[in-house]
């Protein structure tokens, strides 16, 4: 088992009364139904549907002292807590940014349980393993505990990447991509079922419509990974941008029309130099452009 503490990460709470109806009304998952050893992928989106901030929602025992705790990107974290509070109104709920006390530990390769922080499965994929709320002065005491070797977090995003998980401000920009091109559609942080939400007509329409052109997909290449933000081209024409890339596994946000397009003319799809080869994740439910599942 690795554990991997990871500095980019920071915490949000939210308590009282009224939290949880409170963030159902604005996240795009299900809030209403979180229990305590239970996780929700979910963003908070603008009126036009792009994402603000998106993060990981569990909820504290209450034996604990309850309350949800949002893992979300660090340095979106006061952005995220100023759209909170301009939507809270006269709800009587708290709204606290915990990420100078508390931070985020990730979990995989094996089971962990811990007295040191709150532990819960990452929602997007079995695979990414869980995560854990806790004080960073104890981390090593954590990993100790439950038997894992503290990693550095690039061991953790070479894990990630591998497995095709896209990264907001690496893989998508923040403000700029809608859930469905960001895969939040395919990772369990859209529920389409449940009420309102800020945002929630133009994800329903992209959803009902089969209209997402655009989506993060996985990349393998065979030399040095390209540059985060290097475009990605086919002949003389562009057709999206590079994400992260480690160990031979790379992401990229693709108009995915276009890759098509180009594959079926024998163009070859290459950002900063390098070629690259378009895959498709197990659990990706969307055809990818030259991939056996999408032929």
């Amino acid at each position: 088992m690795q554990a991997a503490f990871l500095p980019d990460r920071g915490v949000i709470r939210v308590s009282g009364d009224t939290a949880r109806s409170f963030l159902n009304g604005l996240l795009t998952s299900n809030i209403e139904k979180l229990v305590p050893g239970e996780a929700r992928f979910a963003a908070l989106l603008t009126p036009q549907g792009k994402i603000v901030a998106d993060g990981i929602v569990t909820e504290a025992p209450a034996e604990d002292g309850g309350g949800f705790f949002i893992d979300a990107p660090r340095a979106l974290v006061p952005t995220l807590a100023e759209r909170l509070n301009f939507y809270k109104l006269r709800a009587r709920i708290a709204i606290e940014d915990l990420s100078a006390t508390l931070g985020v530990l990730a979990i995989w390769d094996g089971t962990a349980a811990s007295d040191y922080g709150l532990v819960y499965p990452d929602p997007r994929l079995p695979a990414l393993g869980q995560r854990m709320i806790l004080a960073p002065d104890t981390v090593a005491a954590a990993a100790a505990e439950m038997g894992a070797t503290l990693v550095d977090a690039d061991i953790y995003e070479a894990h990630r990447i591998a497995l095709g998980i896209p990264r907001g401000g690496l893989d998508f920009i923040y403000g700029d991509a809608y859930p469905h091109e960001a895969d939040m559609d395919q990772l369990g942080g859209v529920d389409f079922g449940k009420g309102c939400y800020v945002g929630q007509e133009v994800v329903s329409r992209v959803e009902h419509r089969g209209s997402a052109r655009s989506r993060v997909v996985p990349v393998a290449y065979d030399v040095a990974g390209p540059d985060a933000g290097l475009p990605v081209t086919a002949g003389d024409k562009t057709i999206g941008t590079m994400g992260s890339s480690a160990g031979g596994h790379g992401l990229a946000l693709l108009r995915l029309d276009r890759a098509e397009e180009a594959l079926a003319a024998g163009q070859q799809l290459i950002a900063g130099g390098v070629p690259l080869r378009l895959q498709k994740p197990g659990w990706a439910r969307f055809a990818v452009p030259g991939t056996d599942a999408a032929s």
